[in-house]
């Protein structure tokens, strides 16, 4: 399944920003603040030079220099070399295209004006990586007719249940500023059900669309999730922006917007190719969306290294666009990874990639081999931690890495609440609630602080927003004993740094009443 999410960021010393300079070369500049929508221009004609080869239809992606000469250059190129354009991003000098030629993508890496050029997947078109941990627990109707029976007084019905809004002090943030309704939160996944009674009154369609084709389709209801199966971005929006209307649960930010950018494949799969996420990043950027939301990986790779020219390609596209992104003012927030890895460490194994094909088994370096988006420079990278404060078992971590932490649940982590459930209760498709944990869980909270900051902030730009989210969170620090997160005696997870920023907290668990304090 999509891989809905938990992993990570920057190496101790060299910042993940100078790592990726060294790597790409250069960093793309051309994510200026002028438009980057997508442009599909009618493809020049094929003459009958064109290259016809038979095979599988991929995807790819194709970056270039920005200048006009260039971008209409590289799309002749394109057709003459056996492609068709999909979508085309000019101000980032990104090109989706489709070809079902194998030597494709090395023709087009030879091509005048191109600085990288691969395939975004090893299966055929046809058709993820999310970061939930283990399968949703729905709370049936009879659970939560008992649950609102718990609710106290200014409680929603199941905030009983909602252990993590206590723990940061969202439940007193919301009566001192529940967020602002100029502030929307992107919520970049699996689809959002906005006719769930929790999330309507928050719900902007507006902003919201499908870029699963790697091209924005604002259609009406395109946004939402293809089955109830694609749960997981109905579950994020109400954990960032559910309703307080006496109906179920409540959101970190109550009073700000949502929007949904579906991104995963509508089958089985709901895998997130990096064509989709170039989409959703410029989407949500002209679209002014003030936080995105990222509870995953890009798939088909766990990692994504460097020398190799697909993998290279997919981190110099999707860098593209969130950097622009950030430069026309959006924060973007991701998930660590559920793999409890070590992202400051040199050696991880990698034994789910290729995830839409055969799976091999290799050993990468983070720091040269990137989880994206989350190891993408700017980018807040978010671990997660139970109802004890402590890092999740699952939870990857990695000092000069995780910036911050917040509540992604954690089931040997029990909470003194109704359910005694360590996980994350929130809203799923068709009006249900359920529990799940992971860093998925963890980032949604941090964007909903992150949409407080801002709504308290308005002026503020991305970098300012991060400091901002550094600066109120508290640090529990390295625990004092060997860190066993399951329970089974072994030590799982070494934590590295001290009481002010370290491996497995970053700058300190986010704090809601905090921010707006």
């Amino acid at each position: 399944m999509a891989h809905l999410r938990s992993r990570r960021r920057l190496a101790p010393a060299v910042p993940v920003v100078l790592s990726l300079t060294a790597s790409l070369g250069l960093l793309p500049t051309a994510a200026s603040a002028a438009s980057a929508a997508p442009w599909s221009p009618a493809a020049p004609a094929v003459s009958a030079s064109a290259r016809v080869v038979e095979g599988p239809q991929l995807a790819y992606v194709v970056n270039t220099r920005t200048d006009h000469h260039t971008i209409e250059s590289v799309l002749r190129a394109v057709v003459r070399n056996g492609g068709t354009v999909v979508a085309g991003y000019d101000r980032i000098g990104v090109i989706v295209a489709h070809s079902a030629d194998p030597g494709f993508g090395a023709r087009m890496r030879a091509v005048r004006g191109v600085d990288s050029a691969g395939a975004t997947r090893t299966a055929p078109l046809a058709a993820a990586g999310t970061t939930d941990e283990g399968a949703v627990q729905v709370l049936s109707k009879a659970q939560a007719a008992k649950l609102a029976g718990k609710a106290t007084a200014g409680q929603e019905p199941l905030e009983a249940d909602q252990w993590d809004l206590r723990a940061i002090g969202a439940d007193k943030a919301a009566a001192v500023d529940p967020g602002s309704r100029s502030v929307t939160v992107g919520v970049i996944d699996t689809g959002v059900d906005d006719t769930h009674p929790d999330i309507a009154p928050n719900f902007s369609p507006s902003q919201s669309a499908s870029c699963v084709s790697g091209k924005a389709d604002t259609t009406y209801g395109a946004w939402r999730p293809a089955d109830a199966d694609h749960y997981h971005g109905t579950h994020v929006a109400g954990e960032i922006a559910a309703a307080r209307n006496g109906i179920g649960v409540a959101g970190v930010a109550p009073g700000v917007k949502v929007a949904s950018i579906t991104v995963a494949q509508p089958d089985a799969t709901s895998l997130f190719y990096p064509e989709s996420v170039v989409c959703a990043f410029v989407f949500a950027a002209d679209h002014g969306i003030e936080i995105t939301n990222n509870s995953y990986y890009v798939d088909p790779w766990l990692y994504n290294c460097m020398d190799d020219p697909d993998q290279r390609a997919i981190v110099d596209a999707v860098d593209r666009a969130q950097l622009y992104a950030q430069r026309k003012g959006t924060l973007n927030v991701a998930s660590a990874g559920n793999s409890n890895d070590d992202l400051d460490s040199h050696a991880l194994v990698d034994d789910s990639s290729p995830d839409d094909s055969t799976a091999g088994t290799r050993t990468v370096d983070p720091h040269t081999c990137f989880d994206i988006p989350t190891q993408l420079p700017g980018v807040v990278t978010v671990s997660a931690v139970g109802v004890k404060g402590t890092k999740s078992y699952y939870s990857s971590y990695g000092r000069g890495v995780v910036d911050v932490a917040g509540p992604g649940g954690d089931k040997f982590q029990i909470p003194d609440t109704p359910s005694k459930n360590g996980r994350i209760l929130s809203t799923l498709p068709n009006g249900q609630y359920g529990f799940l944990q992971g860093t998925s869980m963890a980032s949604p909270h941090v964007a909903a602080v992150a949409a407080l900051l801002k709504s308290a902030h308005p002026h503020a730009t991305p970098a300012q927003l991060r400091a901002l989210l550094k600066a109120q969170a508290d640090n529990p620090g390295c625990p004092a004993a060997p860190y066993d997160g399951d329970g089974d005696g072994v030590v799982d997870a070494t934590c590295a740094g001290n009481a002010r920023v370290n491996g497995f907290y970053g700058f300190g668990v986010v704090d809601a009443l905090r921010a707006v304090e």
